[in-house]
């Protein structure tokens, strides 16, 4: 085959797989002014909201409803907030919060904090910790073509929380980092899994937050302004999963995303120059 036309069918196939739909957010409320940095967000089976901040703010699970309206706050105790990033919950409405933020890639202390359900109703409820590591760095930081330790999405499933990295290198991959670890108290090497790639603008294709729908079946993927939908893969191999990809169009900072139910989505962004601080819904469908 003439080089040139492979290289025209490669750009094409490239195109195709690089594809987006375009959608527009659904604004639900907006969170009080005391809630500027949203970072994480999840839901229970009895649809209680409820919602975290990342570095610099308080040691806090907040309760809101779909207006953005706080209706609990509460301190957990054992859990600093060094940078929470992200929330998941299992079937058994136990709580984990993602303290894995890492901007610099230089954190060697990264842990998930685990709130039992029966602690929920308590004014400071105790938590317990998962710690962990990534094997594969080697230093602190690494250098830049391999900055892949941040992390700001995870999610749970099967006795595991599923970690995607977010990606700061330079060069820019476009690639995401796969790591599960066990949802029980401990300190543990993160079982890496794989990689995916997502796209290659840097500023769209970085994860900044994740979950899984209750059938098992789609993974959301949240980054600035896009979101990866994986369908058709087989747990816990998510690296040849189908991928689409949603523009939802907006210039804010999105960085919290979970179902509602398996074809809805709920998605927060933090407050910029652009706006923001709202809690949008989106129909998948």
């Amino acid at each position: 085959m003439n080089k040139i036309v492979f290289a025209f069918i490669l750009i094409a196939l490239q195109a195709c797989a690089q594809k987006s739909y375009l959608a527009q957010l659904d604004p639900m409320g907006k969170f009080p002014s005391k809630l500027k940095e949203v970072s994480g967000m999840e839901i229970t089976q009895d649809g209680e909201i409820w919602v975290i901040e990342d570095s610099g703010n308080k040691d806090h699970v907040y309760l809101v409803d779909q207006e953005g309206d706080i209706k609990k706050s509460l301190e957990i105790d054992h859990a600093k907030n060094e940078d929470w990033e992200d929330l998941a919950m299992d079937h058994n409405g136990n709580l984990y919060i993602g303290d894995f933020g890492n901007n610099g890639n230089d954190r060697k202390n990264l842990v998930i904090y685990k709130v039992p359900k029966d602690e929920m109703g308590k004014k400071e409820p105790n938590a317990e910790k998962i710690e962990f590591k990534y094997p594969e760095q080697k230093e602190f930081p690494p250098k830049k073509e391999n900055l892949y330790f941040d992390t700001e999405g995870f999610f749970h499933l099967d006795d595991h929380l599923y970690i995607f990295t977010k990606n700061r290198t330079r060069p820019y991959s476009g690639k995401t980092w796969i790591y599960r670890v066990p949802d029980k108290e401990g300190d543990y090497k993160a079982e890496f899994l794989g990689d995916l790639f997502l796209c290659s603008d840097q500023d769209h294709c970085s994860v900044t937050g994740a979950d899984i729908s209750p059938d098992g079946k789609t993974i959301a993927l949240l980054s600035y302004g896009y979101i990866f939908l994986l369908t058709d893969f087989d747990a816990p191999n998510f690296t040849n999963a189908s991928i689409k990809i949603i523009d939802i169009n907006t210039p804010t900072q999105t960085e919290s995303i979970c179902f509602v139910d398996n074809r809805t989505l709920f998605i927060a962004d933090e407050q910029n120059n652009h706006g923001g601080r709202k809690l949008y819904r989106l129909d998948i469908d």
